[in-house]
Formats: C-alpha cells, sequence, structure tokens
C-alpha cells in the first residue's frame, strides 16, 4: 500500500485570523487526506528553508487574509524568496488565489491592485488551447466553473509558463510552469460554497466592496464548483506522482 502524501501548506495568515485552520480543513477536505498528512508554515514569520522541503511531497499556496502580492515590505520579500525557493526545488507545487499572485511575481511576473479586474463569487472559467490539453484541466471541458475572491490581479505571467485559463475580466486565471510541476490559480479549487462563505464571513468588507452587496443578498449567489475541485485532486493524482521521484 502507498504511503499518503505529505503536503506542506505555506500560509500568509495573522496569528489570530480563524481562517488558520480552516484552509488547512479545506485543503484536507478536497483531497481527502487526514488534517495531519498537512504541515503548516508560515511564511510571515521568516524564509523557508531547504530543510523545511526535505520531508514534503506536494507544497499547497492558498489565500491570504489581508495580505497583497502586489505591495511591498520585507515580510513580502522574504515570503517571494521562499516561493524561488520552492520553484527552485521542483516540488509538485499547487497554488491558488494569493498563491498565483505571489509565484507570478516571485518568477518574473507582474501583479498589480486593480478594483476595476476585482472578481468575487463563482465565475465561468473558460480554457486555452493549452489549458484544454492539458491533463489536470483538460478533462473539465472548456469552460468550468470557479469560486474566488480577489483584487490583485496578474497581468503578466512569468517566464517559462502557459496560460491555461482566462475569465471575461480577466485573462490570467490559470498557468503552469513548462518545466517543472507547478500550477496555479486565481479561483480556489480547495474552496466549496459553505467553506467560501465562512471567507466571506471572516473578511466582509471585501463583499461590499467588490460586489456591492451585503453578505446575506450575496450568499444566494454563491454553490458549489465540483470541476475546479476536480483540478486539484488531479494534480495530486495525475502529476505530483510523475515527479516525486525526482525530488
Amino acid at each position: 500500500m502507498l504511503e499518503p502524501l505529505r503536503y506542506l501548506l505555506l500560509q500568509v495568515r495573522n496569528a489570530d485570523d480563524p481562517m488558520l485552520k480552516q484552509e488547512v480543513a479545506c485543503f484536507a477536505e478536497i483531497l481527502e487526506s487526514d488534517i495531519s498528512q498537512i504541515e503548516v508554515f508560515d511564511l510571515l514569520g521568516g524564509p523557508l528553508q531547504e530543510h523545511d522541503l526535505i520531508e514534503t511531497d506536494v507544497v499547497l499556496i492558498g489565500g491570504s487574509g489581508d495580505y497583497s502580492a502586489a505591495g511591498e515590505g520585507d515580510w513580502l520579500e522574504m515570503a517571494l524568496d521562499s516561493l524561488r525557493l520552492v520553484h527552485d526545488s521542483r516540488k509538485p507545487t499547487f497554488a491558488s488565489c494569493w498563491g498565483f499572485q505571489a509565484v507570478a511575481r516571485a518568477l518574473g511576473g507582474r501583479v498589480v491592485h486593480d478594483l476595476e479586474k476585482a472578481e468575487l463569487g463563482v465565475h465561468h472559467v473558460r480554457l486555452t488551447a493549452a489549458g484544454t490539453a492539458d491533463p489536470v484541466f483538460g478533462p473539465s471541458g472548456p469552460v468550468l466553473q470557479g469560486l474566488m475572491g480577489h483584487e490583485d490581479t496578474v497581468i503578466e505571467l512569468p517566464p517559462g509558463t502557459e496560460l491555461l485559463a482566462s475569465t471575461e475580466r480577466v485573462q490570467n486565471q490559470a498557468y503552469r510552469f513548462l518545466d517543472r510541476p507547478i500550477y496555479c490559480t486565481q479561483f480556489h479549487p480547495e474552496l466549496n460554497r459553505k467553506s467560501f462563505l465562512g471567507r466571506l464571513q471572516t473578511y466582509p468588507k471585501y463583499v461590499e466592496k467588490i460586489a456591492g452587496l451585503s453578505l446575506d443578498d450575496f450568499r444566494h449567489s454563491i454553490h458549489d464548483t465540483p470541476e475546479a475541485a476536480a483540478l486539484l485532486k488531479r494534480f495530486v493524482q495525475q502529476i505530483a506522482p510523475l515527479h516525486l521521484d525526482q525530488t
């Protein structure tokens, strides 16, 4: 029997953020893993080191609460250095939301804060030709739905990547690195309706700011997005195992 995968979740959240534990539980549920399989590393507490990756099979990066990948600061420079280390390690990595943006910036892309491009809730994500041919994205069909909440936008992808999907408002919604097993999505494959609403209850200001609605009114537009969840599962089932013996 195969040993269960060991995950390392890189987090950028305040110590009192209730989403610290919720994020771990969300990844565990979608990946059908035990919470004990997911170790957490706090990127706000200091840079990742090579020894932190030794016992890891798959790296996960999710949202960030109140932190932006488009800003500046010592904490961000340390976090970006940590993501460069992950890239150099060639560890199988799946990054969503803040992770999508931060990986792009760390490896030479561009991220900006742009409320006109902000998206919140369920949005239709259309695959590019590369996405349709991709083993992770292709089985979803030409269009899938994804849960997302962002004000920062990746306006330029890093070198050595290919665009996998776009929305009507934002071109860069998903990309992968061509020479290593790293996939990144602006939307949240690790969340379902219940957990997404939990995020909004913790950060309600974003609902009014982006959608111009109260949380009670906005909640009716949210539903599960199983096609997006399947992306993360296929990555772990199909892509990660091909690279575990090479890292």
